[in-house]
C-alpha cells in the first residue's frame, strides 16, 4: 500500500524506518520530513495543516493510509476533514478525530474527562484573563511548588513549575494578561504539585481494544540534574525498572481501561495512540497529562523494542481488529540521547554542517531537525538528532548511546551527559 507520514521529527523518522521495513509497504512519503527520512522515503513539501493540499496529494498518489506524527493536525481535525469527503474517507488515518484530540488540545478538557471517569490526577482549577484575580487567590491556597499549564498547544513548553508564590503569581499574570504562550494560554490550569517519579505509558487503541506499549522515562529539562528550561525532551529510557508488574497492573486497571472506556462512554471513536504522562507517587499512578500521539524522544526508545510489523498493527485499527495482532516486545533496554543546537530551547542558529554520522556504531541515528544542503546534512531545528543505544541492561544501552553521541559533532552541539544516571542510582539502592 501507499502511505503518507506527516511530520519532520525523530518520531517520524522512526515511523518511516519501521513502516519501510514492512512487506505491505509499496510507496512511502513523508511530509515535510528531514534529511534522514529522505534516505528511506520520498519527502514532500506540504504544510501539516494544509488539509486541502494533503488531500490533493493523496488523491494523485493513491495514498491508502496517513500516519499522523505530531499533535497539531489532529487537534485541527485532519481525520474529520477526510471522513467528511466521500472520496477521501476510504483513506485510513492513524490518529484520533478532533473530539478525541481535545485530550491534548485542551488541558481543561483532559482534566474534566479524568474527573468525569474517576481517573486519578492532581487537584486543579482553571482561570482566564477575566478571572486572574481569582487565580492569584487560588495560588495562595496551595503549597509550593506551583504547577501552571497553558490550556492549549504550546509545543511542549506550556508548563511552568514555580518554586515560590511570588514567581507563580508573576508567571500566571504573564500567561493570562501578557499572553506569554499566545492563544495557548488564554486559559491556564493551576494544579496541585505531585511529588514522585515521572514516566510515560503508551497505548494504541482501535476504539474497542487496546495494546500497551513499553513504558519510558524522558528528561525534559535542558540542564543536567534536571535543571533549567523545559524542552521537548533531552533523552529517554525504556523500560523503567520502577514501573514493575504490580505498578503497571494499577496503571491498566485505574487509568488505561477507564480512559478507553471513558472515550466510548463519551461516544468518541478514538483510533490511534494515547500517550499517558504519569507520576508514580509512592507506588500509586496519577495522570499528569494526555497526549494524542507518540512522544518524542520516547518513540526513539519504545518502537525500537517492538519486533512486530507496525504497518500490520496500524492496518488492524480500521476494522477494530487490534486484539488479533501480534505484539512482540524485545526485553532489551533502549536509551536515547538527544543532540541539540546550542541555545535551544531559546534562540539558536541553523545550517551547521553535521560530521560523524557514518562513524556511529552499535547505536541508531534518528534524524529530527536536519536538512540536506550542498550534499551535506545540516542542522535545521533545535533538537537535531537522537542517538539510541540498546543492550541487555541499562548500563550497556547507555554506553552504546553515548559512544554514538560522542562520534557526532557540529559547531555548538550540546547534549546532557547524565541521561539515565538517576535510574542507575535507583538500581543500586
Amino acid at each position: 500500500m501507499n502511505i503518507l507520514i506527516l511530520g519532520s521529527g525523530g518520531r517520524e523518522y522512526v515511523f518511516t524506518e519501521k513502516i519501510a521495513a514492512s512487506n505491505d509497504c509499496d510507496k512511502l512519503f513523508v511530509a515535510p520530513g528531514n534529511a534522514g527520512t529522505a534516505q528511506i522515503a520520498k519527502n514532500i513539501d506540504l504544510s501539516l495543516t494544509d488539509f486541502k493540499g494533503i488531500a490533493e496529494f493523496c488523491s494523485k498518489n493513491s495514498i491508502e493510509m496517513i500516519i499522523v506524527g505530531p499533535e497539531a493536525p489532529l487537534v485541527a481535525g485532519i481525520r474529520d476533514y477526510f471522513e467528511a469527503d466521500s472520496t477521501l474517507k476510504k483513506i485510513q488515518i492513524v490518529g484520533p478525530g478532533k473530539a478525541g484530540a481535545e485530550l491534548e488540545g485542551s488541558k481543561e478538557f483532559a482534566k474534566s474527562f479524568m474527573q468525569r471517569h474517576s481517573i486519578p490526577t492532581a487537584a486543579y482549577s482553571t482561570f482566564n484573563k477575566a478571572t486572574l484575580s481569582e487565580g492569584l487567590s487560588y495560588l495562595q491556597t496551595l503549597k509550593p511548588p506551583y504547577v501552571l499549564k497553558a490550556d492549549g498547544l504550546a509545543g511542549g513548553k506550556g508548563v511552568v513549575i514555580c518554586e515560590n508564590l511570588e514567581t507563580a503569581e508573576q508567571s500566571l499574570t504573564e500567561m493570562l494578561k501578557d499572553k506569554k504562550f499566545g492563544a495557548a494560554s488564554e486559559k491556564v490550569v493551576i494544579e496541585e504539585f505531585l511529588s514522585g517519579i515521572e514516566l510515560s505509558v503508551f497505548v494504541l487503541t482501535d476504539g474497542e481494544n487496546y495494546k500497551v506499549l513499553p513504558a519510558a522515562k524522558d528528561y525534559k529539562r535542558i540542564g543536567e540534574g534536571d535543571t533549567g528550561l523545559n524542552t521537548g525532551g533531552m533523552g529517554a529510557i525504556s523500560p523503567v525498572k520502577f514501573a514493575d508488574s504490580t505498578f503497571m497492573e494499577k496503571v491498566e486497571s485505574k487509568i488505561i481501561k477507564p480512559t478507553v472506556d471513558g472515550l466510548k462512554k463519551d461516544k468518541i471513536d478514538y483510533q490511534g495512540f494515547i500517550f499517558i504522562g504519569l507520576m508514580n507517587v509512592g507506588g500509586e499512578p496519577y495522570v499528569i497529562e494526555y497526549n494524542v500521539r507518540m512522544g518524542d524522544p520516547e518513540t526513539q526508545v519504545v518502537l525500537p523494542r517492538l519486533k512486530s510489523d507496525l504497518l500490520s498493527i496500524f492496518k488492524s485499527l480500521k476494522n477494530k481488529d487490534l486484539k488479533n495482532e501480534e505484539f512482540e516486545i524485545s526485553d532489551q533496554t533502549a536509551s536515547s540521547i538527544v543532540l541539540v543546537a546550542g541555545g535551544y530551547p531559546e534562540s539558536y542558529e541553523k545550517g551547521k554542517v553535521i560530521k560523524g554520522l557514518n562513524d556511529v556504531e552499535n547505536a541508531k541515528v534518528y534524524h529530527a531537525g536536519t536538512a540536506q544542503k550542498d550534499n551535506e546534512v545540516v542542522t535545521a531545528g533545535g533538537r537535531v538528532l537522537a542517538i539510541t543505544g540498546m543492550g541487555e541492561n541499562l548500563e550497556v544501552a547507555l554506553k552504546n548511546a553515548y559512544a554514538g553521541a560522542n562520534k557526532v559533532c557540529w559547531d555548538d552541539i550540546y547534549y546532557r551527559k547524565d541521561i539515565g544516571q538517576d535510574l542507575l542510582a535507583l538500581q543500586g539502592q
